[in-house]
Parts: structure tokens; C-alpha cells; sequence
């Protein structure tokens, strides 16, 4: 099973994502999670990332396929995955297509996750992370016990720059701009299921899980 998650960011997709890799136990890749990662690190690519990313501009896709198909092609990955944040861009999703192609496998779904704009500046401007051991937490859904410091290790929690009301606007504009024309491609692919992220996390997960099960009875008729 090799799906993608494709929505604007704080749409929801990450938290999706999670719940579904544990029930199906396949693998979980966060685009952003594997550049947070090198960021981190302070690698030569990782610093050319880190711009971008605070800026709330999309990272060049030199910088993020290698780092995406090298986790693709991991022995983690051979019982299927879900991409998260990947592709971003039709360049990104016809280099995968290719990828996967050379080793005869294929992309089976992808669900295109949709919210109101004030829902989403909402959920990601609450986000606060602990500086000391990366706990996440949100001022409305997932608070600390105390105001700006981790249940965890007490340390002090902070909002990262692309997290900022004013970056998120970015973020989702640069999202319409290049992201949205991945839509139209999928869509003519067969491959598209749109869910509606409005609603509460268990009731988005059914509605996955529904587009999961439509596709195995797909797949039983065509055996």
C-alpha cells in the first residue's frame, strides 16, 4: 500500500498520516520532518533549506528528492508507505512516478486533504514545540499544563518562524500557487480521493478509511 497525503499545510495530513501508518503499519515519511532533520544537522543542505523554510517558501526540489527517494528505497519502506508533504510540485510527483516505475511499483492513492483557511491559520498558529527535547503541543487542542513550558522536561516552548500568522499566509499562497496543479494530475490518473478536514480527527480518519476500502474492493474485482 503506497499512498500520499496531499494537502496545504496545517491541514491536517500530518496528524492523518500518523493514525493511519500505526492501524495499516506501514511507514510514515514526513517530507518535512526528514528536512527538519537536516536542518538540524547543519549540513550544507540543510542550511540552504533553513532559509526557505523560514521564509515560509517551498524548499527546491534538488533538496528534497534525494532525501525522500532515499527513504522511498529503505528496507522500511518495502511493506508500503504513506508520503506526507511529498510531492509538492508536478516536477517532484512525475521524478517519483519514475522512481517507482524502475522497480515496478506504483503510487495506489492519494488523498487530497481540504479545510477552510481559517481553520488552518488556527491549528498552525497555536503550534508550540519544546526547545530541549521537541515535544509538540497547541494553545487550543494539546496544551501544557503550564503556560510555554514542556509537561515533558520543563523546558521553555517556542513557535517556530514559519508558524507565524503572517508567514502562514505566505505558505498557503506559495501552496495555491505550485502544489494545487497536482490535483488535476492525479485526478487524471484515477488516483484521487478528496476528504474534508473540517471536521474531528476520528471522523477524518473513517472517511480514510472508507477510500481505503473502496480501493481493495477495487482491486478484488479487477483479481
Amino acid at each position: 500500500m503506497r499512498l500520499i497525503f496531499l494537502g496545504s499545510p496545517g491541514v491536517g495530513k500530518g496528524t492523518q498520516a500518523a493514525r493511519i501508518s500505526l492501524r495499516k503499519k506501514i511507514s510514515h515519511i514526513s517530507s518535512g520532518d526528514l528536512l527538519r532533520l537536516t536542518v538540524d544537522a547543519k549540513t550544507e543542505t540543510g542550511l540552504k533549506a533553513k532559509e526557505y523554510i523560514e521564509k515560509g517558501l517551498l524548499v527546491p526540489d534538488e533538496l528534497v528528492v534525494e532525501i525522500v527517494v532515499g527513504k522511498i528505497n529503505s528496507a522500511e519502506c518495502e511493506k508500503g508507505f504513506i508520503l506526507d508533504g511529498f510531492p509538492r510540485n508536478l516536477s517532484q510527483a512525475k521524478i517519483l512516478d519514475n522512481t517507482l516505475n524502475e522497480v515496478e511499483k506504483k503510487i495506489d492513492r492519494v488523498f487530497y486533504f481540504t479545510a477552510s483557511e481559517e481553520i488552518i491559520i488556527k491549528r498552525i498558529a497555536g503550534r508550540r514545540i519544546c526547545k530541549s527535547c521537541g515535544a509538540q503541543y497547541h494553545e487550543m487542542f494539546s496544551p501544557p499544563v503550564n503556560d510555554n513550558v514542556c509537561d515533558k522536561c520543563g523546558s521553555r516552548l517556542y513557535q517556530r518562524k514559519d508558524d507565524y500568522p503572517e508567514t502562514i499566509s505566505m505558505r498557503l499562497k506559495v501552496y495555491r500557487e505550485q502544489t494545487e496543479k497536482l490535483i488535476d494530475y492525479y485526478k487524471s490518473k484515477g488516483e484521487l480521493i478528496e476528504i474534508n478536514c473540517n471536521g474531528e480527527e476520528a471522523e477524518i480518519e473513517q472517511n480514510i478509511l472508507e477510500g481505503l476500502h473502496s480501493m481493495s474492493k477495487e482491486e478484488r474485482k479487477m483479481e
